[in-house]
C-alpha cells in the first residue's frame, strides 16, 4: 500500500505541476501584450445634453423661448408649440437651436428659405409647390435645402 500512496502523491504532482504550466503560460503571454499595447490617451466629454442646453442657454424654457417663434409656422398656435417643445428632449431642442441659428444667418428668415429651395430646384413659379413648402416644419425645409443645394 506504501507503493501505491507513492504513486498517487507523483501523479497529483504530475497534474498540479501540468495544470500550474498552463495557467503560468498564458499569464506570460497576457503580460507581452499587455506591454504591446499602446497607452490609453482619455478624453473628458464636455457634458450631456444637459450640460450644454444650460450652458449655452441657462435653462429649458429660455431655449424654447428663443427657438419657438422661428420654428413655428403661419397657421401654427406658439402656445401649444412652445409645451410640445418644453417636453422635448435636450438633444433635440440643441439640434433646433442649431437649425435656426443656420437658417437665421444664411438665409434671414423661413420665407427666404422657401424661396431659396424653389429657386433651387427651379421651382420658384410654381405655387403649389411653394405652398407645400409653407406647410413643413423648419428642420426639414433646412434639410431640403441642404440636399438641394448639393444637387446643383
Amino acid at each position: 500500500m506504501a507503493t501505491k500512496k507513492k504513486t498517487e502523491e507523483t501523479t497529483e504532482k504530475k497534474k498540479s505541476a501540468k495544470t500550474n504550466s498552463k495557467a503560468k503560460a498564458p499569464a506570460k503571454a497576457a503580460k507581452v501584450a499587455k506591454v504591446a499595447k499602446a497607452p490609453k490617451t482619455t478624453v473628458k466629454a464636455v457634458g450631456g445634453p444637459l450640460a450644454k442646453l444650460k450652458a449655452a442657454y441657462g435653462s429649458k424654457e429660455s431655449l424654447v423661448g428663443k427657438i419657438v417663434e422661428p420654428l413655428a409656422g403661419k397657421d401654427e398656435d406658439t402656445d401649444a408649440l412652445k409645451e410640445r417643445l418644453l417636453h422635448a428632449s435636450n438633444k433635440q431642442l440643441l439640434r433646433l437651436a442649431k437649425v435656426v441659428e443656420t437658417v437665421t444667418q444664411k438665409y434671414g428668415s423661413r420665407d427666404k428659405l422657401i424661396a431659396a429651395i424653389g429657386k433651387t430646384m427651379n421651382k420658384a413659379k410654381d405655387a403649389d409647390y411653394l405652398a407645400k413648402l409653407e406647410t413643413l416644419g423648419l428642420a426639414k425645409l433646412f434639410d431640403l435645402a441642404r440636399s438641394a443645394e448639393r444637387r446643383a
